[in-house]
């Protein structure tokens, strides 16, 4: 019962209330009457009944009324907060949810990030091996040709002097006599010019 409902009983007329109460108690000791007699309470009986019924209703309202008013206030007050309570938790969880789901994008995005960083340094770092095999490669290739060159003109230079050895003799026993230095010399000379542009061609 509200403050609401309180008030609208403490504006009832007084006697109305009073044999509102006390009608049904007459109506039980008045039996065995008849007619309008059971409706009109005898007035030895109505005013001690009043009184009580006043002393009752004086207790109710001043001691029971604002107890009972204040309690169901408080029960409606706390009811309210728990409401209130559980629509702030809502609010929060609704939060805490949105904030969840932004760093998990976040995340997601950093980590898309991170690979795709790793990815690209991966294939700089093959780049970068590829490359470098190849250069050793092409300075090994670059060593072997000029050691190859190197050889081939020491082979050539030491064919050159064995068949200049290999001429002069033949030459000396062509002739019959032993040239000398000077005619070996100019006949040497003239042998690796035309074995050089020989090896030339």
């Amino acid at each position: 019962m509200t403050s609401k409902t309180c008030a609208a009983l403490g504006t009832l007329p007084f006697a109305a209330v009073a044999s509102a109460v006390i009608a049904p108690s007459l109506a039980l000791a008045e039996e065995s009457s008849s007619g309008i007699s059971i409706i009109i309470p005898k007035m030895n009986e109505f005013i001690p009944a009043l009184v009580a019924f006043a002393i009752i209703w004086f207790v109710l309202a001043k001691y029971a009324w604002p107890a009972i008013v204040g309690m169901l206030d408080k029960r409606a007050a706390k009811i309210k907060d728990d409401l209130d309570s559980a629509e702030a938790a809502k609010i929060e969880a609704q939060q805490s949810l949105e904030e969840y789901k932004k760093q998990l994008a976040d995340a997601r995005r950093e980590s898309a990030a991170i690979l795709d960083e790793a990815r690209r340094a991966g294939e700089q770092v093959k780049a970068d091996i590829t490359a470098q095999a190849q250069a050793q490669a092409d300075e090994m290739v670059a060593k072997a040709k000029k050691s190859i060159e190197k050889e081939r003109v020491a082979a050539i230079a030491d064919l050159q002097r064995s068949v200049a050895d290999l001429s002069v003799s033949v030459a000396g026993r062509l002739i019959g006599e032993d040239l000398s230095d000077d005619d070996q010399r100019k006949l040497i000379e003239k042998y690796v010019a035309e074995a050089g542009n020989l090896n030339a061609n």
